[in-house]
């Protein structure tokens, strides 16, 4: 019993760790970043009129399509996002009735809320372009001819009352009063990104989802790259740049524009997502290309070995396992990239494709870390460059270079 007892409780401690470590990695992969500037359509759920609104009032809007982010929901339907009327002034006979708000609270519907950084910003993709192009625009409800009005107000108009009147000028002439009936839809911007435990998996390619994972970013870049909205580096970074391409063609289909890689817009650049392996692969010419550099590659490193064509090396040379590790690896790579141009030629399996594209660049990667420890000459490192470069929109790990 003496014996047993200290091995059973190791292994029960063993077992332990390990369901602790499962259940850690599994709450880490489910928590996403939904990124700041994500556009969210809301409703109303109580009127909100100038003639009564005060300042600091708070009022509560519905989700009514959920939110993904990749293959997970983050925001559900049915969830409340809390609005707070941060200025309020009655229509007066010279002056229209203007409520400025802001969104301060994401209410889930089990019961968690979350602190969010929100403001109004129009549903409308043309007024959104306007208001994107100024990074100090506010957007507030003007009551004018008869309804509700949001109006773009000048720079610094956040400050001051007096700031959003002088912005408004003319607009306020109509004398009339903010009146939003329950069911309005309102357009919520983040304004800060926020970090929410995801929920369900999605169906791929659902048309509110926005994607954020370097892949499937970088295919986007690609595809818009090809439709000259956007010159930049295809890094599978959503920056500033690629959000600006990715608004300008939204706005040019037709789609809401909120600068995301949202479902919408991936089907309309021709991604697919949905329902088969994200990521993308090499066209026929470029896996050519770089077949024909890497073997290029091996030609020049066996030269530099000094070996024969059938494997001979120089009895009177002294060699480090760094350069033959080299070898080997790069001349499987060479080989593996003669495959993977046949599969890319073929075309019958996109996702095999993808699949070999990342099979390829975990080759490319053995040959960055025998780079590391093998005396090659600096052409032999330029030239791997190269074809690391050629390369780049397939890989999307670590690179040793």
């Amino acid at each position: 019993m003496q014996l047993i007892r200290p091995n059973g409780y190791r292994i029960a401690v063993r077992s332990l760790a390990l369901a602790f470590v499962a259940v850690s990695a599994a709450s880490a992969q489910s928590r996403v970043v939904l990124p700041a500037g994500s556009v969210i359509i809301v409703r109303t759920t109580t009127p909100l009129q100038s003639a009564s609104a005060r300042t600091g009032q708070t009022f509560e809007t519905n989700v009514d399509e959920s939110v993904g982010v990749d293959e997970y929901t983050v925001i559900p339907a049915g969830s409340k996002i809390r609005g707070v009327v941060s200025l309020a002034t009655p229509a007066t006979r010279q002056r229209s009735g203007v409520i400025q708000i802001v969104f301060d609270q994401l209410m889930l519907p089990n019961g968690s809320t979350l602190p969010i950084s929100g403001k109004l910003t129009s549903t409308d993709s043309a007024e959104r372009r306007q208001i994107e192009s100024d990074p100090n625009a506010n957007v507030v409800l003007v009551g004018e001819r008869g309804g509700i009005g949001a109006t773009i107000a000048g720079a610094g108009s956040g400050k001051s009352s007096n700031n959003i009147f002088a912005a408004l000028g003319s607009l306020l002439s109509e004398g009339r009063d903010v009146s939003v009936p329950t069911g309005t839809p309102l357009a919520v911007r983040l304004e800060s990104a926020v970090t929410l435990r995801g929920g369900g998996r999605l169906r791929g390619g659902e048309a509110s989802t926005i994607y954020t994972a370097t892949d499937r970013v970088r295919a986007a870049q690609q595809a818009l790259a090809q439709l000259n909205y956007y010159r930049g580096p295809q890094s599978g970074e959503l920056d500033d740049a690629t959000r600006r391409a990715l608004f300008q063609f939204q706005v040019d289909r037709g789609l809401s524009a909120t600068g995301n890689l949202d479902g919408r817009t991936a089907q309309a650049l021709g991604i697919n997502f949905g329902g088969g392996v994200s990521g993308s692969s090499l066209s026929a010419a470029q896996a050519s290309a770089v077949r024909r550099d890497a073997q290029t590659l091996v030609s020049r490193y066996r030269s530099e070995l000094a070996a024969s064509g059938v494997g001979r090396l120089d009895p009177s040379r002294t060699y480090a396992q760094g350069d033959l590790d080299l070898w080997f690896a790069l001349s499987a790579f060479a080989d593996n990239a003669a495959i993977y141009e046949q599969i890319v030629t073929s075309g019958g399996n996109r996702d095999a494709a993808v699949l070999a594209g990342r099979a390829l660049a975990g080759a490319a990667r053995r040959v960055d870390g025998a780079m590391q420890n093998a005396r090659a000459s600096s052409q032999l490192h330029n030239g791997w460059t190269t074809v690391r470069r050629q390369i780049s929109t397939i890989d999307t790990g670590p690179s040793g270079t």
